[in-house]
């Protein structure tokens, strides 16, 4: 059998399940998930090696009606990820009605010439039969190559879609070496599982006016520890107040949290340190957003 590989991007609106599928897929944590939606605001690759074949998944931010600079930003990067790829892979949510969101994509999915193959999400959450009359709405409005229906928190129909995945591929090279699962840099991976951190443990309004960098990274290969200095981005005083929190509790305890999975990533103790800094309406300035790699 001939060899395939591929890049194949994973599309949807905000929310739909497309960072925790590529999880699924990989075995491993590449890319963060949280309940909030716009969780993801960069392409993220990685990369599911077997024998017959090399898949490159690349996650993006969820489509939407963008509105500011930073929203802009989100959705061009995920536009952006249908261009020189082999396949797409369209996520919906089951027992959700194609919206605005799911309409823009499919308007966006015309211009393309690869096979797209619908993924129907979180199956776990309706009953067999309501899955029918959304899979007829779909295959109406677009000439999917393949509807698969799935649970990726679950883990259920996984395997179909891969399989399905595989079908399309092109004959091609291994673009990666077998032990890789993601090209993304140590430093990019540390600060988005910070910024996780803030996510699940902050209030609502919180995650949207942050942005992480890693301003230090330094190993000790003697003592095998990594000292790691980050630090956390916020647009006003008063959301620097709700991360840090009471006697820095909040801060601590984000800290905590992201150092324990961050030693699991890196396979070495880890001695974190974050600071807090406020860098006035950082999402409206595009000066901001170059610096913390939003460009």
């Amino acid at each position: 059998m001939p060899f395939r590989s591929g890049f194949i991007s994973i599309i949807g609106r905000p929310n739909v399940g497309k960072s925790t599928l590529l999880n699924v897929i990989l075995g491993e944590k590449v890319s963060i998930v949280s309940s909030k939606p716009q969780t993801t605001r960069n392409r993220i690759r990685g990369v599911k090696n077997l024998e017959d074949c090399q898949i490159v998944f690349i996650d993006t931010p969820g489509i939407h009606r963008a509105r500011g600079i930073f929203n802009e930003y989100m959705v061009k990067e995920a536009i952006r990820a249908l261009s020189d790829v082999d396949g797409v892979v369209f996520m919906v949510e089951a027992g959700v009605p194609p919206g605005d969101a799911e309409r823009m994509i499919m308007e966006n999915l015309s211009g393309i010439k690869v096979p797209v193959i619908l993924a129907i999400n979180k199956i776990d959450r309706v009953k067999k039969e309501a899955l029918l009359p959304l899979m007829d709405e779909y295959s109406g409005m677009f000439n999917f190559n393949t509807i698969v229906p799935i649970s990726a928190i679950n883990n259920d129909g996984v395997d179909i879609l891969i399989t399905a995945i595989r079908e399309i591929l092109p004959e091609g090279p291994r673009y990666f070496p077998e032990d890789i699962i993601t090209d993304q840099p140590e430093r990019f991976i540390v600060a988005e599982i910070i910024r996780e951190k803030v996510f699940i443990f902050t209030r609502q309004e919180i995650p949207y006016a942050v942005a992480v960098v890693v301003d230090g990274f330094r190993e000790d290969e003697e003592k095998n520890l990594i000292h790691i200095m980050a630090t956390i981005n916020v647009e006003r005083d008063s959301q620097k107040g709700i991360i840090i929190g009471r006697g820095g509790q909040m801060l601590k305890r984000i800290g905590t949290s992201a150092r324990k999975e961050i030693e699991g990533l890196l396979g070495a103790r880890v001695y974190l340190e974050l600071f807090v800094r406020v860098k006035k309406e950082w999402t409206k300035d595009k000066r901001a957003l170059r610096e913390f790699g939003y460009h």
